[in-house]
């Protein structure tokens, strides 16, 4: 029998009724003869809940303590969701992820998985049981509980389906699947019925949250097919898979963005071998993930350095900069009001113009680009984040995606 691995996010287990709906979604999939593996979140916004009484209790909470309290969300998730399954007559199991065999790194909050050891999750799914894993979550070498940082469940059941050799990874929203755009900005805005690998990890970095990247880098190493879909329809929401031909290759498949950005500028650098190396290894050490980088042209000796991080990681990478422009005796400026809009298509390889009427459409709007990225199917563009909204519109309706 096949393996069937599905997630489901903290709205789909908000509450029981909603837990009861998951429970009879797994157990029909269970009785059309698949072997049944689910990824469950914690309920709701109960994370977001547990985050505010850490901080209720000390300002700067140690990562390894809150690590020890975030994990336990996703532990309620399953084990009630386990109980709802017992009541329609299924044999069902709910397991930490360290019980699941998941192992990773020693870095809290931001854990990476190393390793899976299947064989409960086999031995399991070979009597007969759906298994429930609690996502997010996994142990260290030096068992410790360590969580997977933000979209971690996505991570944990594409993770999960690759171990396991499962037929397919179905992720669990609240919405139908993957949209031409946000569908809350655009109402406009069309689902996609498939896209690729390479589409969807460009609209995971750019912003469109739907899914987290790692877990279609995950999907894509694999070869794991990912569905997206909604817990509140039959709809077959969006398939995410390798390229081929049948698939449509639109010039622009969707706008993405985000508001959190941060743009630090570091002046008047020393314009020699090894600076961008010594800066960039220090925000390194400091876990800060980098976006844009720009160099300015050299004068006189000096240049400027420009690079974006997300707003939560900017006090993280003021402490290093604050190092490192001890030692090199500069300064550096911070755009904080900053935001990103992108247009990702696997069409624009073959199609010229494309980032010419991006940058048509942002100035015909009098938006302002700060810093341009580009990859073979992206343009990314930096804006004032009071501006993001209406750029995302702009570029929505200059491409022709909506419905219509």
């Amino acid at each position: 029998m096949s393996i069937i691995v599905q997630k489901y996010g903290g709205t789909s287990v908000a509450d029981v009724e909603r837990i009861k709906n998951v429970a009879g979604r797994l157990c029909r999939t269970h009785e059309q003869g698949h072997r049944v593996l689910a990824v469950v979140s914690a309920m709701g916004d109960s994370t977001d809940r547990l985050l505010k009484m850490a901080h209720e209790i000390s300002a700067e909470p140690p990562e390894r303590e809150l690590d020890m309290l975030f994990s336990t969300g996703e532990r309620i998730s399953v084990a009630l969701l386990a109980m709802a399954i017992h009541e329609l007559g299924h044999e069902a199991i709910s397991l930490s992820g360290a019980q699941a065999g998941i192992h990773t790194t020693t870095t809290h909050t931001k854990a990476r998985i190393t390793d899976i050891d299947t064989r409960r999750l086999s031995e399991a799914l070979d009597g007969g049981k759906i298994v429930l894993v609690a996502g997010f979550q996994g142990i260290s070498p030096d068992e410790d509980i360590t969580t997977l940082g933000r979209g971690g469940s996505d991570t944990t059941a594409v993770a999960l389906a690759g171990a396991l050799g499962a037929e397919s990874c179905e992720i669990y929203t609240d919405v139908e699947g993957v949209y031409s755009a946000d569908p809350n900005l655009v109402k406009e805005a069309r689902k996609l019925n498939a896209v690729s690998y390479e589409e969807m990890l460009e609209m995971a970095a750019t912003g469109a949250e739907v899914l987290m990247l790692r877990s279609v880098e995950y999907a894509q190493k694999y070869g794991i097919p990912l569905r997206v879909r909604s817990s509140f329809s039959d709809d077959p929401g969006t398939l995410v898979k390798e390229e081929d031909e049948q698939m449509e290759k639109a010039v622009v498949s969707a706008i993405t963005h985000t508001e959190d950005e941060s743009k630090l500028t570091l002046l008047r650098v020393p314009d020699k071998p090894g600076i961008a190396a010594t800066v960039f290894g220090a925000l390194s050490e400091a876990e800060v993930n980098v976006d844009m980088i720009i160099q300015n042209v050299s004068e006189q000796g000096t240049t400027d350095i420009s690079f974006t991080v997300i707003q939560d990681e900017l006090p993280a990478a003021q402490q290093a900069l604050d190092r490192i422009c001890d030692e090199l005796g500069t300064a550096y400026i911070i755009g904080e009001q900053m935001g990103k809009v992108s247009i990702v298509g696997a069409g624009m390889k073959s199609y010229p113009g494309v980032a010419a009427k991006m940058f048509r459409t942002l100035a015909d709007n009098d938006i302002n680009i700060e810093m341009i990225s580009t990859s073979s199917i992206k343009v990314s563009c930096v804006i004032e984040r009071a501006q993001v909204e209406q750029a995302v519109k702009a570029l929505h309706a200059a491409f022709g995606l909506g419905d219509d």
